[in-house]
């Protein structure tokens, strides 16, 4: 798993939100769409997705209803509430936020001239390897 499923998975319940603004849609095609757009760099597990849908359910963010399939199973579908969209809206804001900061903390140096150790960038690679001294890296 790479840091950025962890940073991700702090945000599911917006990320299945931001895909309900659009239309209403069932659990399968949502975890599709969210493979697409992340070119299938992120996938949420399926107990993941409908555990966030039930706690978005009991938060009153979204509604489920049985879909009306002629052909093929019949599926449980999510609409977004207007409670849903006061929270996504909400949570943009704190996830603008939060990248504001990250931004404005991270070095003013371009990645090229970064040296990356355990994930971590330095400047310059005898700052890194002073920083490691002892350690079993």
């Amino acid at each position: 798993m790479s840091i950025t499923s962890d940073i991700l998975r702090g945000h599911t319940e917006t990320i299945i939100l931001s895909l309900l603004l659009k239309q209403d849609s069932y659990g399968y095609k949502i975890n599709k769409e969210i493979l697409a757009r992340t070119d299938r760099r992120y996938e949420l597990k399926e107990a993941t997705l409908y555990s966030a849908f039930k706690r978005l359910e009991q938060a009153g963010c979204i509604r489920t209803y049985w879909g009306d399939e002629t052909t093929g199973a019949r599926r449980r579908y999510y609409s977004i509430t207007e409670k849903g969209r006061e929270t996504y809206a909400s949570n943009r804001r704190d996830w603008e936020e939060a990248k504001e900061l990250i931004d404005a903390i991270r070095p003013l140096v371009s990645d090229a001239k970064c040296d990356v150790i355990v994930g971590v960038p330095f400047v310059d690679l005898p700052t890194a390897l002073e920083a490691t001294k002892g350690t079993n890296i």
